[in-house]
């Protein structure tokens, strides 16, 4: 399946029904534009990443919410992509100037580590150091445990959404059992009776391909 040209990072819905899904100043219009047509309502936006509400400005012409918007982080970025933090940026920017010999600074930022004295001799120890011998770990410990981090947050954002959209409707609580039980089959059967927009877009949070549009987009049900 082709990647869509726009990331869905963000959706709107009317209600029970799906209005959009995009990037934040479309999806913000959308609403916007629901709510002067006289939309049941209520109009929510969702962070797809997270599968929380949010709230935004449309304050304005459609031209000053679409730039406003824009500007804020995250607002353009593909799933799974960030703006890089102050703290990244400095680092970066310190490693991009003239250093002469020695090792480049990566853009670490420095926190505080709480650890028994044996960690810290084992740590010491180690090629390279401390910070070294950390760094080797927790990316390897990202590598391994990737697959079931992914579905996690896939669960988790999709437990934000429904909690929102479908905390009041049959089999809610079930269907959450079987979210967490990573049961695509079963949460589909208990969420049957849910609106199809709802049960769409929470299903494709939960068990979808998080790059790919959902497949309420359009939906006028």
């Amino acid at each position: 399946m082709p990647h869509r040209p726009e990331p869905s990072l963000f959706t709107a819905f009317d209600g029970h029904r799906h209005l959009s899904s995009g990037t934040l100043p479309t999806v913000a219009l959308a609403g916007k534009h629901a709510v002067a047509r006289g939309a049941a309502g209520p109009v929510l936006l969702f962070n797809n990443a997270t599968g929380r509400s949010i709230d935004v400005d449309t304050r304005g012409s459609d031209e000053q919410v679409r730039e406003r918007l824009s500007r804020e982080p995250g607002a353009c970025e593909p799933l799974g992509v960030r703006a890089p933090t102050g703290d990244e940026v400095a680092g970066a920017g310190e490693g991009a100037a003239p250093r002469g010999r020695g090792r480049p600074k990566l853009g670490v930022v420095a926190r505080e580590v709480t650890l028994l004295p044996r960690h810290w001799e084992w740590l010491g120890a180690q090629p390279g150091g401390a910070s070294v011998a950390l760094r080797k770990l927790v990316d390897e410990a990202r590598r391994r445990n990737a697959q079931r981090d992914e579905r996690r947050a896939a669960q988790e954002r999709a437990y934000h959404f429904i909690s929102a959209m479908a905390g009041d409707l049959p089999g809610f609580e079930e269907a959450t059992r079987a979210l967490f039980a990573d049961d695509a089959a079963g949460f589909d059967a208990l969420s049957a009776a849910w609106p199809a927009d709802i049960r769409r877009h929470a299903g494709w949070l939960a068990f979808g391909d998080a790059t790919q549009p959902t497949p309420a987009a359009g939906s006028q049900s």
